[in-house]
């Protein structure tokens, strides 16, 4: 049995489930030559146009550029830079409608043409001496993405490590209307194949296929005739069925492979980019010409001269549409892309993109509005005509119920959009739109759940910094008070140490002066005794009563007619004796008391003497006192006896 790679040689074709018959309806566009648009007044250049993310603004507003000058930078592989299609002035940078069924606003660059159409500086690559690293980094730098598909950036194709069995160039271009790519290549054709050894250069398959409809005579002769020096340089026409363009059933129809459900065709050893791709990358290392333009498809029955016409990047579609003789209908809508996949848009100022290849304005009779939507009658025509092997009628409830689960047990993501199964239904459901909103629903979970677990992560880092900050507060705090707290020990056994020397020194100080000092005390103790001594004897002379006789009375008042009796006088001056006697007698006993302490304080050594009055011994006042009083009671005694 002979190997696959001798049947791919031997020209044999498999076949992929599915698919329909539309009428093709590119003969009023295939050929004709390719028109050449003149300059328009504005051009709207999005700096996104293609799948990942956008380069950096390198231009101002007011600024003028030259063509094929970089209008962004890409500094992420997932980016591709986008090029001033002409020289002009830098008018605007802001939001304007973007080429998208969502219609939404996207950042964009406004460029005036100022007609002169002046080249930057151009450097071609020497194929024969650069390396793979400098062709990979021409090819992002000129702007290529995939222009055939969803636009994956052509340099990540082009610099995969993975061995690669087979390289297939799509030229299929199997959706009615579009004739771009099978103009391209009959006026390309050698370009083309240009493209193709570079990429052969960098990929190095074991052989190459080319896989074109059998409805495109001219271009697959212009083909062969340019590959006919190539070995391994296999043209395929296949049978013209729709969607035999898509990836997957590009590669089952070549290769007879099935890529797996989420998997990509380099898992498998393949690799496929389309015709328009390879002819953007011939000339950029060729001729360091960056992706500025494609050949768009412009048709349908209201326009007068339908064509294939090479269009500036961010051309509105408006101008494209009266270069073509467009005539208005009040009913009418414009679609950007093919009647299968395409979409309608809400105004004509959106401007052609890098993976923008029709443009149709069809009458009202050439492509009727959808009926109304009807309930499904479970005909199985969908899962009938579905080239992914799904099942419409499923993922159509499960996307109507908004059930992600279901969806990815269901494969929806394997769903290409084709619009197959929408072409067939009796119900005239538009199965693709719901499809495409929920894979947006999921796409958007998506992003909030990846955006969920990075504020969370950021929380958690928070949370942990701030704990974190915590414990070496905690533990600054704790080291701070162990420090203070050695710091007073410190402080309090230095006063302890200071405290002792200074009682130390207060001691021996009171020692030293204390002789001194009590000399002093007992001499000042010696005149108060002398001076209480005197005063005593002073007050017992001055109170003594006088001796009987004539002197005593001479004392008594003159005009008291009444004398005293010699026995009252005599017990007068008895009791003034004993009174006497007594006072003497406590003197005597303070002034001993006095002499006892002295003399006791003198045989001890106290620390610090302090004087201190007798109050143990009589006071000789209080002795004086009672003299007196004695002797007043002696006198009224006397008195009282004579009455």
């Amino acid at each position: 049995m002979p190997s696959l790679f001798q049947q791919i040689q031997a020209g044999k074709l498999w076949d992929f489930h599915g698919g329909v018959h539309p009428p093709t309806r590119k003969a009023q566009t295939a050929q004709k030559p390719i028109g050449v648009m003149p300059l328009p007044d504005r051009l709207f250049i999005p700096l996104r146009q293609h799948i990942g993310v956008a380069g950096n603004i390198l231009v101002a507003s007011g600024q003028r550029v030259l063509k094929g000058q970089p209008l962004t930078s890409a500094d992420n592989s997932m980016a591709v830079p986008v090029h001033a299609p002409t020289s002009g002035t830098i008018i605007d940078i802001g939001d304007h409608i973007s080429p998208h069924p969502s219609a939404l606003p996207d950042i964009t660059i406004t460029l005036e043409p100022d007609g002169l159409d002046e080249w930057r500086p151009q450097y071609p690559l020497n194929l024969t001496t650069s390396d793979n690293l400098s062709i990979l980094e021409r090819i992002q730098e000129s702007g290529i993405a995939g222009m055939g598909g969803a636009g994956f950036p052509a340099h990540l194709k082009a610099g995969l490590t993975q061995p690669v069995d087979y390289l297939i160039i799509n030229a299929v271009e199997c959706e009615p209307y579009i004739s771009s790519d099978d103009a391209l290549m009959q006026d390309g054709a050698i370009t083309i194949v240009k493209g193709i050894d570079i990429l052969c250069k960098l990929l190095n398959p074991k052989a190459v296929l080319i896989g074109i409809e059998d409805d495109k005579p001219v271009a697959s002769a212009a083909l062969k005739a340019a590959c006919s020096q190539r070995e391994h340089y296999f043209v395929r026409d296949v049978p013209t069925k729709y969607p035999s363009g898509g990836e997957k059933q590009l590669i089952q129809l070549l290769t007879s492979k099935e890529v797996p459900a989420g998997r990509r065709p380099i898992d498998i050893g393949i690799v496929m980019l389309n015709v328009g791709t390879a002819y953007a990358i011939a000339q950029a290392v060729l001729d360091d010409h960056p992706l500025l333009s494609r050949v768009v498809t412009v048709t349908g029955e209201t326009l007068s001269q339908p064509q294939n016409v090479r269009a500036l990047i961010g051309t509105p579609v408006s101008d494209l549409l009266t270069f073509c003789g467009y005539q208005h209908q009040s009913d009418g809508k414009i679609i950007m892309g093919g009647p299968m996949m395409g979409f309608t848009l809400p105004n004509l100022d959106v401007p052609i993109i890098k993976t923008t290849n029709c443009i149709l304005a069809p009458s009202q009779y050439e492509l009727p509005a959808a009926g109304p939507e009807l309930d499904c009658i479970r005909c199985s025509a969908c899962a009938d005509v579905c080239p992914a092997s799904l099942l419409p009628q499923q993922l159509l409830w499960y996307s109507k119920a908004k059930d992600p689960a279901k969806l990815d047990e269901y494969n929806l993501f394997d769903c290409i959009e084709c619009g197959a199964c929408a072409y067939v239904c009796p119900s005239e459901i538009p199965l693709v739109q719901y499809y495409r909103v929920a894979k947006a629903d999921i796409r958007e979970q998506q992003r909030e759940a990846v955006k969920a677990e990075q504020a969370k992560a950021r929380f958690e880092a928070r949370n942990a910094r701030l704990e974190r900050e915590k414990q070496e507060r905690m533990a600054r705090n704790k080291q701070l008070a162990q420090a203070r707290e050695q710091a007073q020990q410190t402080d309090s056994n230095s006063n302890a140490v200071a405290e002792a020397l200074a009682r130390i020194k207060a001691k021996q100080a009171a020692q030293t002066t204390a002789p001194a000092d009590r000399e002093q005390i007992l001499a000042e103790r010696e005149a108060k005794k002398q001076q209480a001594r005197a005063y005593q004897a002073e007050k017992a002379t001055s109170k003594a009563p006088p001796e009987s006789g004539p002197a005593s009375a001479n004392l008594s008042s003159p005009a008291d007619p009444v004398k005293e009796s010699p026995a009252s006088a005599k017990s007068a001056a008895v009791a003034a004796a004993i009174a006497r006697a007594k006072a003497k007698k406590a003197a005597q006993a303070q002034a001993d008391m006095q002499e006892k302490a002295v003399d006791a304080e003198q045989t001890k050594q106290p620390e610090a003497i302090e004087p201190a009055t007798p109050q143990a011994a009589t006071d000789p006042r209080k002795a004086a006192i009672a003299a007196a009083i004695a002797r007043a009671k002696a006198k009224k005694q006397a008195d009282s006896e004579k009455s």
